[in-house]
């Protein structure tokens, strides 16, 4: 039997790893593309729901699936390539950001006991992870990842040889490269808890029972917690940015940009970027999850099915942030570009610096039990400079914006 009982053994170590590999890439590969085209499904419909409408109603019970035949339709439609544009590059994009999107997953853990046997699942008689793969540095890769994204987007508008995708492309990078520098402190402040890049570990350090409240009951040692809340709420409003979707959804607004980077794209390839979106949204939804909520740790009620219990609380933690994803859609109107940056350089990077500075204090005060007289002068000159810095950020800006009304005017 799979997890835990080996009915196949292979003596060969490396037979052993290459087909565990090749079973978690084949499995992992499959389950997003499902996963993805469920998502679509519901956000559709739960959309209309929101919005009193019908939604797919037709293709298979609930309409199910009309994504499966809108696929289908996009996939035997003409693939147009426009006569300006970077044939190549042109051709290339879509699986730009496609890829991250996949690999970006792989690093997830999605399942195991992590409160009994610190995740581990035995296939083939070998010990492993329920995960594609763990890499020591896979809060970088993810970062390196999330970074090339930007790349597909980037080059789709300036490969079109048309001006609206290309102002399209020229948001998104710049609304990306904004977003990453509060993306990056929010995961700093995770790191100096967890004091690991690896995934598994993040997740592991929160399988352990955590503090109680009013001495009764029992919190999850969740880093969303811990933390205190600040660099979840940092990371969620920017990686919503780096998502693109809305209110952050600048990057496709219709009303003056047609639909974007990939106004020009037909057929499979516009199908890409539409899979792409949506496989970005689960992999940010788990990235989050296995940060500040714990990824498949939790309660484990029944002894010897626990990977089972890992894959289930996992899952549910996933979908409490699909449907918040959808409800942002549904309810809140797109941004103006000037508070979409005000927002990312004004407040998010100078919120999660700050908060950064106050956890490097207590996780030293702590190990070298500072006075309260020493914890006050730590934190007075790490709130002086932090405003200084301020400061000179936002001169900076205001320089930049008044140069540009002048030569506008």
């Amino acid at each position: 039997m799979l997890f835990g009982l080996d009915p196949l053994y292979l003596e060969d170590a490396w037979l052993a790893e290459l087909l565990i590999t090749v079973l978690k890439v084949v499995v992992a590969f499959a389950l997003l593309l499902v996963a993805v085209m469920l998502m679509i499904w519901f956000e559709r419909k739960l959309v209309s729901d929101m919005h009193n409408r019908i939604g797919p109603n037709m293709a298979g019970p609930w309409g199910i699936l009309q994504t499966l035949a809108d696929g289908v339709k996009l996939f035997f439609k003409e693939d147009l390539i426009p006569d300006k544009s970077d044939r190549f590059v042109f051709k290339l994009a879509p699986y730009l950001s496609l890829i991250p999107a996949f690999l970006v997953f792989a690093i997830v853990p999605i399942g195991g006991d992590f409160v009994n046997k610190a995740g581990v699942v035995r296939l083939f008689g070998h010990d492993t992870y329920l995960q594609v793969a763990d890499p020591h540095i896979g809060i970088l890769f993810f970062l390196a990842m999330s970074s090339m994204a930007v790349y597909g987007i980037m080059l789709a508008g300036w490969s079109s040889g048309s001006k609206y995708p290309l102002l399209g492309s020229v948001r998104a990078s710049a609304q990306m490269v904004s977003y990453e520098a509060a993306l990056g402190l929010a995961l700093v402040a995770v790191l100096l808890q967890s004091e690991s890049l690896s995934t598994h570990d993040i997740a592991l350090g929160q399988a352990a029972a955590g503090p109680e409240l009013l001495g009764v009951v029992p919190l999850p040692n969740w880093n969303l917690l811990v933390t205190g809340f600040v660099p979840f709420l940092v990371f969620l409003i920017a990686g919503t940015a780096e998502l693109n979707r809305p209110p952050f959804d600048l990057v496709e607004a219709e009303q003056e940009l047609v639909g974007g980077f990939h106004t020009e794209y037909s057929s499979i390839r516009f199908a890409l970027f539409f899979l792409a979106e949506f496989m970005n949204v689960i992999t940010m939804s788990a990235i989050i999850v296995t940060l500040f909520l714990g990824g498949p740790a939790g309660p484990v009620p029944i002894e010897g099915i626990g990977w089972a219990f890992g894959i289930l609380w996992f899952f549910l933690k996933l979908m409490l942030f699909l449907f918040f994803y959808v409800w942002l859609r549904a309810t809140l109107p797109r941004l103006r570009y000037d508070q979409l940056m005000d927002l990312g350089w004004k407040l998010l990077i100078p919120i999660s610096l700050a908060w950064l500075l106050f956890l490097a204090t207590r996780n030293i005060a702590n190990e070298y039990d500072w006075s309260a007289g020493q914890i006050v002068l730590a934190a007075g000159i790490g709130l002086g400079l932090l405003i200084i810095c301020t400061s000179l950020l936002m001169a900076a800006i205001s320089a930049g914006d008044a140069h540009e009304h002048e030569e506008v005017s």
